[in-house]
C-alpha cells in the first residue's frame, strides 16, 4: 500500500506544479513582451499624447510588472479597451493583464475565469454637476437625467441609489466613455457619474473651465480598482501581485525612485535590504532574479511617486491622497509584507 501511496501523492505534486505554471507567462516570456489593456483615454490613470506615449497611474503600475518581469519598462503593447470590450479581450488572450480602472467585485472574480491581484486605487462613485446648477446634494438629483457608460458597475450603483432614495434618476446610456463626456459637457444631461477619480479626470481634460463643474459630496459605492489577470496562471498572478505590494510598502520604507541604487549598496535597514534583493532574494519565490522590485522602484518609483505625478493634487487631475494614504498614514494601503 506504501507505493501506492507515494504514487497519489506524486500525482498531487504534480498537479499542484502544473497549476503554477501556466502558459500566459511562458508566452509573455518568449513574446519579451507584455500585453497591458488599459483605458481608451481616462487622464491620470492611462490616456495617450498626441506622440502615442502612454502615461497614468494604471500604465505605472503595467511598466512597474514589465520593469521587474523584463528588464525593461518599455516592454509592453498598449491595449486601449472600452468598458464593454475589456474583459472578453483578457479571457480571449489578446491582452495578458487589465491595467484599467477596474472595481474588484464578488461577480467578477468568481464568474468570469478572472482573478484580482491587488488593490491599486481605492475609489468610489460620484456625481458631478454644472456649479451654476447650486445643487450641493446627490439628494436633490430627484427626476435629473444622468450621463452613465453602459458595462460599468457604476451603471448598477445609480439604479441601486435612484430606487432607495426614490429619486426617479433617468440614466443616459452609453457605450464609450468619451461619449458620455462629451454628452454631458453639451448639457445632454444635468448630472456625469462614475468613479469619482474619473469625475475629476473628465473635469479636468474636457471642461472649458473646470470651476464651472462640481463633484458632489456622496459617495454611493466603495470601488477598489486593481489589475485583473486570467485564472490559471498562478505565477503570473503573483508576480503582479507582489509587485503592486511591492510599490507600495517602497514608500511605506523610504525607497524612491531617487534613492533606490544608493539605499541598496549603503542601507543596513533588514527590511530595505529584503525588499531590494541585498539580503535576501525573494524574487527566486516568483521565478525572478533578486533585482525585481528594485527595478521595478527604479523604472515607476513607489507608489506615493506614482500617485502624486499622476494624480495628485498638483496634477491637473488634482485628487488628494485620502482613503489612498498608507495605512501609517490613516489611509487604507496596507501592504502583504514582502518576506
Amino acid at each position: 500500500m506504501k507505493p501506492i501511496r507515494l504514487s497519489i501523492l506524486a500525482l498531487a505534486l504534480a498537479g499542484i506544479t502544473s497549476a503554477h505554471a501556466g502558459k500566459t507567462l511562458d508566452t509573455i516570456k518568449q513574446r519579451d513582451q507584455i500585453a497591458i489593456g488599459v483605458s481608451t483615454g481616462v487622464p491620470g490613470f492611462s490616456a495617450a499624447d498626441s506622440q502615442g506615449r502612454w502615461a497614468g497611474l494604471d500604465v505605472d503600475i503595467g511598466k512597474a510588472v514589465a520593469a521587474a518581469l523584463l528588464g525593461d519598462a518599455n516592454k509592453v503593447k498598449w491595449v486601449p479597451l472600452a468598458s464593454q470590450q475589456r474583459f472578453t479581450a483578457l479571457q480571449s488572450g489578446e491582452v495578458d493583464v487589465l491595467s484599467r480602472n477596474t472595481t474588484v467585485t464578488l461577480t467578477r472574480d468568481a464568474s468570469m475565469g478572472l482573478a484580482f491581484t491587488a488593490i491599486a486605487f481605492y475609489d468610489g462613485q460620484g456625481f458631478m454637476v454644472p456649479a451654476k446648477s447650486k445643487v450641493k446634494s446627490a439628494k436633490q438629483l430627484k427626476g435629473a437625467t444622468v450621463c452613465v457608460q453602459s458595462g460599468t458597475t457604476s451603471e448598477k450603483n445609480l439604479a441601486d441609489f435612484s430606487r432607495i432614495n426614490k429619486l426617479n434618476l433617468k440614466p443616459v446610456v452609453f457605450d464609450k466613455f468619451d461619449a458620455a463626456n462629451a454628452a454631458y459637457f453639451a448639457g445632454r444631461c444635468q448630472v456625469y457619474t462614475t468613479d469619482t477619480s474619473g469625475l475629476a479626470s473628465v473635469r479636468a481634460k474636457d471642461a472649458k473651465d473646470p470651476k464651472e463643474h462640481l463633484i458632489l459630496p456622496e459617495l454611493i459605492s466603495k470601488e477598489p480598482l486593481g489589475p485583473l489577470v486570467r485564472r490559471g496562471d498562478d505565477e503570473w498572478l503573483a508576480i503582479v501581485r507582489w509587485v503592486v505590494n511591492g510599490l507600495i510598502e517602497a514608500e511605506e520604507n523610504g525607497i524612491t525612485q531617487a534613492n533606490v541604487d544608493q539605499l541598496k549598496a549603503d542601507s543596513t535597514d533588514p527590511v530595505v535590504g529584503r525588499l531590494l534583493g541585498k539580503t535576501e532574494d525573494t524574487g527566486k519565490l516568483l521565478g525572478l532574479d533578486r533585482d525585481w522590485l528594485a527595478r521595478a522602484i527604479k523604472a515607476v518609483g513607489n507608489y506615493g511617486e506614482i500617485y502624486e505625478r499622476n494624480v495628485g493634487e498638483k496634477t491637473p487631475v488634482g485628487l488628494a491622497r485620502g482613503k489612498n494614504r498608507l495605512w501609517t498614514d490613516g489611509g487604507l494601503h496596507y501592504a502583504l509584507p514582502l518576506r
